[in-house]
C-alpha cells in the first residue's frame, strides 16, 4: 500500500488482509458447479444480488461479488489479455457491488464497522487492484509485458501501470485513457 502510495483506515486495510487469506484456498474462490469448477459471472452474481427479496442474502452475494472481483483483477488481471472480459470490466462491477453493499449495510448492526470498509474498497477499488497486482509481482523478475501493461492503463487508468510504463521510458498520454473519460 504505501509503495502504491495507497491510504486505507486499518478496517479496510485488516479487511483486504482478510480476502487474500480466504481466497489462498482453490475451492474459496470457485464455485462448485457441473461440468467443473469455475467463476460465476460477476453479472449474474450482481443480478441475483438484485432480485434477493432478504437483505442478508443479497448483501452476501454483493460481498462475493466485490471481493471476488478485487481478488481477480489483482492477481489473475494480466491473464485477461485479449479475453472478451478484461480486468475493467471487474473492476466496474467489484466497485459498484461494493458500492451498493456499503449503503445497504449502513442500516444494519455490522453497519457502523462495515459500512466505512465497503465505502473506501468501492471509491479505491482501482487502487486496491494495483495493491493486489504489486503483492502478486513482488517475487517476479523485472521483465515486464510492455504492451500488456499499456492496454491495462488504457482500459483502467491504473496508477501503478502508468508508473511502469513511465519506468520504461514511455509517458502515458491521458487523453487516450478510456478510465478518465467516464
Amino acid at each position: 500500500m504505501v509503495k502504491q502510495g495507497v491510504a486505507a483506515g486499518d478496517h479496510t486495510a485488516y479487511y483486504v488482509v482478510n480476502l487474500l487469506t480466504l481466497f489462498a484456498r482453490y475451492d474459496a474462490l470457485y464455485e462448485s458447479a457441473k461440468p467443473g469448477p469455475g467463476l460465476q459471472p460477476i453479472a449474474l452474481l450482481l443480478a441475483a444480488a438484485a432480485d434477493s427479496p432478504d437483505r442478508e442474502t443479497r448483501n452476501a452475494m454483493l460481498r462475493r461479488a466485490g471481493d471476488t472481483s478485487l481478488f481477480v483483477a489483482g492477481f489473475l488481471g494480466d491473464g485477461f489479455a485479449r479475453k472478451l472480459v478484461d480486468v475493467d470490466y471487474y473492476i466496474d462491477m467489484g466497485g459498484a457491488a461494493y458500492g451498493r453493499l456499503s449503503d445497504d449495510v449502513r442500516g444494519t448492526r455490522d453497519g457502523r464497522a462495515f459500512g466505512t470498509v465497503f465505502a473506501e474498497l468501492a471509491t479505491k477499488f482501482r487502487d486496491f487492484v494495483d495493491v493486489l497486482a504489486e503483492i502478486r509481482d513482488s517475487g517476479k523478475g523485472a521483465a515486464i509485458d510492455v504492451l500488456r501493461v499499456y492496454e491495462v492503463w488504457l482500459r483502467t487508468g491504473s496508477k501503478r501501470a502508468a508508473r511502469q510504463l513511465r519506468e520504461h521510458g514511455l509517458t502515458p498520454n491521458a487523453t487516450l485513457n478510456v478510465a478518465t473519460r467516464h
